[in-house]
């Protein structure tokens, strides 16, 4: 079952055990996925791929509102923001660690000849496409960095 199939059926199952929050997130997951899909040049075509890029979009901007409602002292707002964030991350592939992130990025520094710190961009075009949705691209910037300049 591909992930549009996935959330569309766990639409469903919350909506029985009236789970407000997991069915709001849920619908706004296939509210984009839907768009996605019709989209000029999409063939109405969803690929797991590009829904994961999706859902990583989405957990990311639950969590930067999250960071502004807390910062102006709203912290049910906050709440409501994470507890979203937490059930579009169900739907991602696990996270890695950051020594398995490490060591994946070593062996894409060692696959691209990558020497030194202006070979980043090499290092990240590989590195994204091979990580996206297991790790967080600031987190994959900031390691690529570190290892480039050791």
């Amino acid at each position: 079952m591909n992930l549009f199939d996935r959330v569309s059926e766990d639409i469903k199952k919350a909506m029985l055990a009236r789970e407000k929050v997991r069915l709001e997130a849920l619908r706004g997951a296939k509210k984009e996925f839907l768009e996605a899909k019709t989209a000029k040049g999409a063939n109405g075509e969803l690929t797991d791929e590009n829904a994961t890029k999706i859902l990583v979009k989405m957990v990311k901007q639950r969590k930067e509102s999250a960071k502004i409602y807390t910062d102006n002292n709203r912290p049910e707002l906050a709440e409501n923001e994470l507890a979203e964030a937490a059930v579009l991350e169900e739907y991602l592939p696990k996270q890695l660690s950051a020594d398995e992130l490490e060591a994946e990025l070593r062996a894409v520094i060692a696959e691209t000849g990558a020497a030194g710190p202006r070979d980043m961009g090499k290092v990240m075009g590989v590195a994204s496409k091979r990580l996206a949705g297991r790790a967080e691209g600031r987190a994959i910037s900031e390691t690529v960095k570190k290892l480039l300049n050791q």
